[in-house]
């Protein structure tokens, strides 16, 4: 069984993705992996070229300016990424994604487990989204609590923007892939960067999706959906997440915009009916 791994980058150190560290995460279980690189203005490359591991292999790329329709750039970067890949499962993680040491063998077994059955095509992990400190996750029908992130490279798939991946049964006719679950967690850390950095993101981010920049303080969310992280953080990124004490706490003074009214009376419904309402990418047929 070989696995390949991938992901796409472009001023990945100036934004402040703890890229590195997601990359050493899952390097041990790992046979390859593909970095398609756009043009960067920081230290993201020589960053990359400093981990010094054979099975890293970058593409470079070009990012178009002028396609600023829902993302579809963060599709094209990831397919780019995706189709130079050579082994049975590709692996595909975000800049602010890291896996825990503890979960390597169990994706590994998940993947030899679910290798040859052709009625699983994808693998998903259980989300930790972490906002403001590291301390802080937050839980809501507003934040995706699953979404697969392995795939069999045998799969006819394609990527409408960076986040999840359609399978194409037919021509033009895409579908999400069937999944059994892994049985391990992502962590992710994109909210835990600097506020100053997560607004320069903001600002390079949303030309692709033909959006305006709104300044970003962390203090305006609905504090209702903060919990307190309890675990441990994968060794790997200890040494990047800033020191913080407590649960990251909201501003009192903010009034919930009506997506985040809406998304706790869905919270609501989920404890009384022991529901999961989330948004899915993907169908659980394992």
């Amino acid at each position: 069984m070989k696995i390949s791994a991938f992901t796409f980058l472009k001023n990945a150190q100036m934004l402040g993705y703890p890229f590195v560290e997601s990359i050493r995460s899952i390097l041990p279980i790992v046979d390859e992996f593909v970095i398609a690189l756009g043009p960067c203005e920081d230290r993201t490359e020589a960053m990359l070229a400093a981990i010094g591991d054979p099975k890293i292999r970058i593409v470079h790329t070009a990012w178009s300016d002028k396609m600023k329709d829902r993302g579809y750039v963060y599709g094209q970067q990831k397919m780019i990424a995706q189709f130079n890949c050579t082994g049975d499962w590709v692996f595909y993680l975000e800049g602010d994604e890291v896996v825990h040491e503890d979960d390597l063998e169990t994706i590994r077994q998940s993947m030899a487990r679910h290798l040859d059955n052709p009625a699983v095509e994808a693998l998903v992990f259980d989300y930790l989204h972490f906002y403001g400190n590291k301390n802080t996750y937050l839980w809501s029908p507003g934040w995706y609590r699953r979404a697969p992130r392995i795939l069999k490279n045998s799969i006819r798939s394609y990527a409408p923007d960076g986040l999840f991946w359609l399978v194409l049964d037919k021509n033009k006719v895409g579908r999400y892939p069937r999944a059994a679950l892994v049985g391990a967690t992502m962590y992710h850390y994109g909210w835990v960067r600097s506020e100053a950095q997560m607004n320069l993101k903001s600002e390079q981010v949303q030309q692709y999706w033909d959006k305006q920049h709104k300044a970003i303080d962390y203090s305006r969310f609905d504090g209702r959906i903060a919990r307190q992280f309890t675990g441990s953080h994968p060794a790997v990124v200890e040494a990047w997440l800033p020191e913080a004490d407590g649960i990251y706490r909201a501003d009192p003074a903010y009034r919930l915009s009506k997506r985040e009214r809406r998304h706790w009376l869905m919270l609501k419904v989920e404890k009384c009916f022991g529901l999961e309402l989330s948004k899915k990418h993907y169908r659980l047929v394992a």
